[in-house]
């Protein structure tokens, strides 16, 4: 090699060609040169790439490198084209070779220039089992026409994944969490315009801004894009959910309280009340008087004309949420991806990845002790909490300038106060036969399904068994709830209580690393009641401890019931009733509450561990 006028390397020596034994030449296997490390094989298998460095396929003449030395590094690699996010071609450019140079072990930068293009992989932490990080793989070769077959190769499997998204609707909440929304998308931005993926992004300016806009478009308009991305927190995304569910989504509201106990009525609400009801009645989402729902902020906005296209309804398999973390907790998107790192989610959105998910119907139907009887709609997609969860919510929106810390201050100042409520909540029993957590459990056919114990608990993880099994009585995105309701039984829970809480995941976070319940499940069709009855403060803080514990069990104390169920309804005695909806304000004195299992797909494949 001889340096040129700029000081580069350059390459002397014969052309880089196929490997003359392979029939298929340059489209199976071929020698390019990798950035930093040297000549390689690289081929096509099956389903990817792999490549190795050099050692032994030639003589000892063509082993040597840059000043003779040898290259002494075994670099092989394989990759899937399912985990290959994006592929540019770079024209003609420096590409480095790096090789050691003496018994001190330096390494010499060797420069030659040549047609290129860069393969950008997602890898997977080899110290953690969940985080993902891009790399980028940088190949040469001096023939223009072989560097563009290679390209042009690897660009048709990539086009051939058609559940990757093409055109995304992206809003960003520049106020969520340390209100770093804004600087977190621009961070994962690049990634998207490099794996070629559009997006029409939209900075909220208030409260409301992205809901207003998803209820407002049109179902045609909507079908344009592959999926809405919330950056943001858990209440940013309830709001994005909500803006598409509220005016779309159709189906029986679950049972009014008072009826659950009354088998022939609350059979013949369950069959014909409010089955095509559009469920924007009376509902006010600036009601709850926080610093970020005022009423100034309210526009009017008509529903969409849901009958323009009706090939194209919401929700539906094709349409995806995804959420790139940038709020105060994240336990929806840690409960989807394992982890809170936007990256990792950025890079689950432009694989196209998919994991159904629950979503949880609350119908209320009084505002206040004494108000009419005024059904309005909220959905949830991780959690919904009443008592302490509500009187800590209420406390931390005094809060907001304190940042993701006001939970911290406002939870202590609503546990020093130790209050308590006095409400009836009914639920539906689960009878034998229905599925556990553990698909192998078994019990006896004469008795009421119970909980497993702890050791027998199987954690939602990616290819989920439990999420992916098909029973023949609920189908994806169906309520418990239908026609076929013969039977069903509820039980009544009434008292004192701290707190009443649904959790819909197991809203796993940071303060929380088990979350409420271990062994909730992404799509199961399952929801995970959990009273907390009136109790001494000691004991309450014990279970608190166990709570944020890493193996705790913060639901083994005589003071704590939890039933698995798929419908509740629920009753304020006194005239508190405010809930904690996914992180947000919703007032209800009486409020019913239904699953529906897989009711979405989030762009996500599941906690891997």
């Amino acid at each position: 090699m001889e340096r040129d006028e700029n000081g580069f390397m350059e390459n002397n020596s014969r052309p880089i060609q196929p490997l003359a034994d392979d029939a298929e030449g340059s489209v199976s296997s071929c020698i390019f040169f990798l950035d930093h490390v040297g000549e390689v094989v690289l081929k096509r298998t099956s389903d990817g790439l792999s490549w190795k460095l050099i050692k032994s396929l030639h003589n000892e003449e063509d082993k040597m490198s840059c000043l003779g030395m040898k290259v002494v590094r075994d670099i092989e690699m394989e990759v899937n084209f399912a985990d290959i996010y994006a592929l540019n071609f770079m024209d003609w450019g420096l590409v480095h070779e790096s090789a050691p140079t003496g018994a001190e072990g330096s390494v010499l930068d060797c420069s030659s220039e040549m047609y290129r293009f860069t393969v950008h992989v997602v890898h997977k932490s080899k110290t953690q089992p969940s985080p993902w990080t891009p790399s980028v793989y940088m190949f040469g070769h001096k023939s223009l026409e072989i560097c563009k077959t290679w390209a042009n190769l690897i660009h048709a499997h990539l086009h051939m994944e058609a559940k990757r998204p093409k055109n995304l609707l992206v809003f960003v909440n520049p106020r969520s969490g340390k209100a770093h929304g804004c600087r977190i998308w621009e961070a994962v931005a690049p990634l998207f315009s490099l794996a070629k993926v559009k997006t029409k992004v939209i900075v909220t300016e208030r409260a409301g801004h992205a809901r207003d806009v998803l209820s407002s478009i049109t179902n045609r308009d909507l079908s344009l894009y592959d999926g809405a991305v919330a950056v943001g927190g858990d209440g940013f995304f309830n709001e994005i959910l909500n803006g598409l569910l509220v005016s779309r989504h159709k189906a029986p509201y679950p049972p009014v309280p008072g009826d659950t106990m009354n088998p022939a009525e609350s059979q013949s609400n369950i069959t014909t009340g409010n089955v095509n009801r559009t469920s924007l009645d009376h509902c006010d989402y600036n009601e709850d008087g926080s610093p970020l729902l005022t009423g100034s902020e309210q526009i009017e906005t008509q529903p969409p004309n849901l009958e323009e296209d009706p090939e194209s309804p919401f929700p539906n398999d094709m349409f995806r949420f995804g959420l790139i973390p940038a709020g105060s907790t994240d336990a929806i998107v840690i409960c989807t991806t394992g982890v809170r790192d936007p990256v990792t989610s950025a890079l689950h959105i432009i694989l196209g990845k998919r994991v159904h998910l629950d979503i949880a119907q609350l119908v209320r139907w009084r505002k206040t002790h004494s108000s009419n009887e005024e059904p309005c709609v909220r959905y949830a997609a991780s959690f919904a909490g009443y008592g302490f969860y509500g009187d800590v919510i209420t406390e931390s929106e005094k809060h907001r300038w304190m940042g993701p810390k006001r939970y911290d201050y406002a939870g202590t100042k609503v546990f020093l106060q130790h209050r308590s409520y006095e409400a009836e909540v009914n639920y539906v029993e689960l009878e034998s036969g229905e599925p556990s957590s553990s698909p192998e459990a078994e019990v006896s056919s004469s008795t009421i399904w119970c909980l497993p114990k702890k050791s027998d608990w199987v954690s939602c993880r990616t290819n989920c068994a439990v999420c992916n099994s098909k029973p023949n009585d609920t189908k994806i995105g169906s309520p418990f709830l239908g026609l076929n309701s013969k039977g069903v039984k509820w039980s009544r829970s009434k008292g004192r209580f701290l707190s009443v809480g649904a959790a819909v995941i197991s809203c796993r976070n940071e303060k929380a690393p088990d979350g409420l319940v271990a062994d909730a499940h992404l799509s199961d069709g399952f929801l995970h009641l959990i009273l907390i009855k009136d109790c001494p403060h000691p004991s309450y803080l014990w279970h608190l401890i166990q709570l944020a514990r890493k193996g705790g069990d913060p639901l083994d104390f005589q003071f704590v019931e939890h039933h698995k169920t798929r419908a509740f309804t629920f009753t304020s005695i006194g005239k508190e009733g405010v809930w904690n909806v996914d992180g947000e304000l919703f007032q209800a004195h009486q409020l019913s509450a239904q699953v529906f299992r897989g009711l979405i797909s989030m762009f996500a494949t599941g906690p891997e561990a």
